[in-house]
């Protein structure tokens, strides 16, 4: 896997991000288990709770393409410091793949960690859904 192409991917698409707002930009790269690449970026509303997350954006556009199956995700922001997805990304995310590797780069520094240590024990669906998870 090349996280250097994962988080340039990352980086472009977070200079589309729409933040007039809170001015924080983010990118998101979505490496698929077919090699492919999915990018979203944040997109601001004025009524706050409509905004989108990056990783979320990313998450639909794999989605539009067919794909459901996921390795890794870079994360690039215009902050001081890494950051990690947010609570509601953290479980779109495990939706998709419990085993994410999730890198995240900003201000210059650069941190990496599991999804299963970002978030240990996600909604994992309601038991009476055959199979316990849905599509």
């Amino acid at each position: 896997m090349d996280l250097e192409r994962l988080i340039d991917e990352a980086r472009a698409v977070s200079e589309k991000a729409h933040a007039p707002y809170s001015g924080f930009q983010v990118g998101a790269a979505l490496l698929a288990e077919d090699g492919s690449v999915h990018v979203g970026c944040n997109v601001e509303n004025a009524s706050y709770g409509l905004t989108v997350c990056a990783e979320r954006s990313a998450v639909a556009s794999a989605i539009a393409q067919g794909v459901k199956s996921f390795r890794a995700v870079a994360i690039v922001t215009n902050g001081e410091r890494p950051v990690g997805p947010c609570g509601a990304c953290r479980q779109v995310l495990a939706e998709f793949a419990s085993d994410l590797i999730v890198v995240s780069e900003a201000g210059g520094l650069r941190k990496q960690w599991t999804l299963g240590e970002l978030l240990p024990s996600p909604f994992e669906g309601l038991p009476e859904w055959p199979g316990g998870q849905h599509d």
